[in-house]
This record gives C-alpha cells, structure tokens and sequence, in this order.
C-alpha cells in the first residue's frame, strides 16, 4: 500500500496527477485537483528514437547527450566574457542639454516655433525639451547639433564614472573603494 501524496490516505492503485507543475501520486478521490499524467507504454519509448538495431540506437542516443554537453559547456565558458549592453552603445546628453539648447536658439535669435520650423519638428516638442521635460531622440539630437552648432553629447560621463572600469573578478575593488560615506 503507498500512501497518497496529497491526503496521506492508503491506496492500493496510486494515480499519477499534474498539479502546478508537480507530479503526485494521489488516490483516487484526490485526482479532481489536478489532471491525470498519462503514462507512456515502456515499449514505445524504447523504440522512439531508434534507428534499427538497439546498439546504434544507444550510440547515437550517447553521442547527442555529449554533443548536448559539449554545448552547454561552451555557452557557460562564453559567459566569461564582458557582455555588452545595448546602453554602451548608446551616447548620452550632457546634464544641462534644456539651458544649453535654449542659450543656443536664443544666441540665433529665434522663437521656440522659429526652431521648430527650421528642423521639420513640433514647438511643443522643443518647448518640453527646453524645460528638460523630454529627452531628444538620436534624430531630433543631430538636428538640434547641427542647425544650433552646439554639442549634446557628454564626453564619457562624469569623472567618478569615468574612472569606474567595472571591477574584476581578482578582487581589485571593493564596494568601500566605490562608495561614498556622508559624515
């Protein structure tokens, strides 16, 4: 007698039930909580992936878990390697891009809609720019650089970053050289 692994009841013929993921073995009135795992006839595994002769079939079955293996392995050992993120790629703006914008178009002496009309955008796009309420895409960033003559870009960030590399593994940082204490 086997116990039921949902209700502790003695069951002679245990059932083989699907909850949550989980295989049980339940007794017959606990196989309503879940749906019944059908068993698959031993023979028809046997002959699943075979190609004739029991003895090709094991090599072959031997040879596709190692090659398996040998994937894995060589996507584990890649994980070693810096990643890289779509963020490295991309440029970033200099803090104060609304004052730098604003200080340029006003320099050309030209209204928020002026602007607007000379790079083919929206005044309420430059307007929310230059109170720094939105950010310019890569497009309208290019634009503004090139009718404005001013540069957005920041040069690799502040200096605190700059000097940050991401540490490594031996050890060459720790978080007390990173962080900053407030006393």
């Amino acid at each position: 007698m086997v116990q039921c692994e949902m209700c502790g009841a003695e069951t002679s013929s245990p059932k083989t039930i699907k909850v949550e993921g989980a295989k049980l073995d339940v007794c017959s009135n606990c196989t309503d909580f879940g749906t019944e795992v059908k068993q698959p006839s031993s023979s028809s595994t046997s002959t699943k992936y075979s190609t004739g002769s029991s003895s090709s079939g094991g090599s072959s079955s031997s040879s596709s878990s190692s090659s398996a293996s040998a994937s894995s392995s060589t996507s584990s050992s890649s994980g070693g390697s810096p990643r890289s993120d779509m963020f490295d790629d991309m440029d970033q703006l200099v803090a104060d891009y609304d004052d730098s914008v604003r200080n340029a178009r006003e320099g050309k002496g030209l209204s928020q809609s002026d602007l607007a009309n000379e790079l083919n955008e929206k005044a309420s796009l430059i307007r929310k720019i230059e109170r720094g309420d939105t950010l310019p895409s890569d497009r309208v960033q290019s634009k503004l650089e090139r009718f404005l003559e001013i540069d957005l870009s920041a040069e690799g960030g502040s200096g605190e970053d700059s000097e940050w590399s991401g540490g490594s593994s031996s050890g060459s940082y720790t978080l007390g050289d990173v962080v900053k204490r407030k006393d």
